[in-house]
């Protein structure tokens, strides 16, 4: 658990009964939105005693977009054509199921496929003290488990006594945190109950997908280099397909707690998002005199911290090499480890949701590459 700055308890906002056990504020997952596979078993979203707000509206009604004006879009900071729009109130609350205190299922509020529930029909939970609908339990296949709050019908009351500053870059090192970049994924198809198979982590496919819209737009139409290993995995093969080959390139590299500091010539920084403030690195440093021009930093791509630190300090127990291949000389004796049986592909609907939103996709060439996505996914790319 981290050490966090405040624990709150969510109440109901019509009796003032706790529907939470106490809670502590983190940035919400680039994976919250997900849609992974075709009968998925995924885990809970958030890890136990914590919450995340959607600062954008969440929850039905959805609305296509030939509803949307474009003012509406404008004010919502939307640049291009999404599949839907919520209509939903903003600043839903995202918690584990297990951390849900006095709340019960509503009767007949079951939308979902053969699995679970999805909360396509609204919310689905409500306060066992007064029968307020307060929540929205998502459990079915392929999604991630989680109960979002509704923002209308709760209110969160601080706990007092708790209080602690952020933890700095040094100590979240210290804690020695990771995705792993491929995991066992459960599904529901074995004959004797649930089955698995190898795959890239879903995390890392979501983190993708929001690092690479922007990495996308920090390029401004110009091929990018990327350094080799799991960096060159995720990001140089979409790359290199969707940019110019020809022409001065830009240079994009890891930057963050633990590394040095880049060089003069790297043009694009990949830098980890710090998981309580949500905010991301920024090298320390002196400020400028006031008598000096404020210089130009290189665009910054955010990537989770739990996904960096892997691609910044890659495990020596890797399944398989970052890069490269065993040495010449050493034999295995023992059977090769799962690993995934496809190339990495970043998860297309994050990446179609982050670019939308980035003014940067107005650009002609970047618009093209956003109204093109279907035929991306087609070959491979996502």
């Amino acid at each position: 658990m981290f050490a966090f700055a405040f624990a709150f308890v969510f109440v109901c906002a019509r009796c003032d009964a706790e529907l939470t056990a106490p809670l502590s504020e983190v940035c919400l997952p680039a994976h919250a939105h997900q849609h992974y596979g075709n009968g998925i078993q995924l885990p809970v979203l958030m890890e136990p005693g914590t919450f995340a707000v959607d600062p954008d509206p969440w929850g039905p009604p959805w609305r296509p977009w030939d509803e949307i004006t474009p003012g509406e879009a404008e004010a919502r900071g939307i640049h291009a054509p999404v599949l839907t729009l919520s209509g939903g109130a903003p600043g839903a609350t995202v918690v584990a199921p297990g951390d849900t205190r006095g709340t019960r299922l509503i009767p007949g509020k079951d939308s979902g496929y053969c699995c679970g529930l999805d909360g396509a029909d609204g919310p689905n939970m409500a306060c066992e003290a007064c029968g307020l609908a307060v929540a929205t339990r998502i459990d079915d296949c392929s999604l991630w488990q989680a109960v979002w709050l509704a923002p209308d019908a709760v209110r969160r009351r601080r706990v007092e006594g708790t209080g602690a500053a952020p933890l700095t870059w040094t100590e979240l090192l210290a804690e020695d945190r990771s995705t792993p970049p491929y995991e066992p994924i459960a599904t529901w198809g074995g004959r004797f109950g649930s089955d698995h198979f190898w795959s890239w982590s879903p995390r890392w496919e979501a983190a993708a997908g929001r690092a690479l819209a922007h990495l996308l737009a920090a390029s401004e139409g110009r091929p990018v280099t990327v350094p080799d290993g799991l960096v060159a995995d995720v990001f140089r093969r979409t790359l290199d397909t969707l940019l110019p080959t020809g022409g001065p390139r830009r240079r994009a590299a890891l930057a963050g707690p633990g590394l040095p500091a880049p060089d003069a010539d790297v043009d694009i920084h990949l830098v980890p998002v710090h998981p309580q403030t949500g905010r991301n690195w920024t090298p320390d440093g002196p400020a400028a005199p006031e008598s000096e021009p404020e210089s130009v930093s290189a665009p910054q791509v955010p990537i989770p911290l739990a996904v960096w630190r892997w691609m910044a300090f890659p495990r020596s127990d890797l399944p398989v090499p970052a890069s490269g291949s065993l040495p010449a000389d050493v034999l295995r004796d023992a059977p090769l480890p799962p690993r995934p049986a496809y190339l990495f592909r970043a998860d297309p609907r994050t990446f179609r949701n982050t670019l939308a939103r980035l003014p940067a996709v107005r650009s002609p060439w970047l618009r093209e590459i956003h109204d093109n996505l279907t035929q991306h996914v087609s070959a491979g790319l996502f």
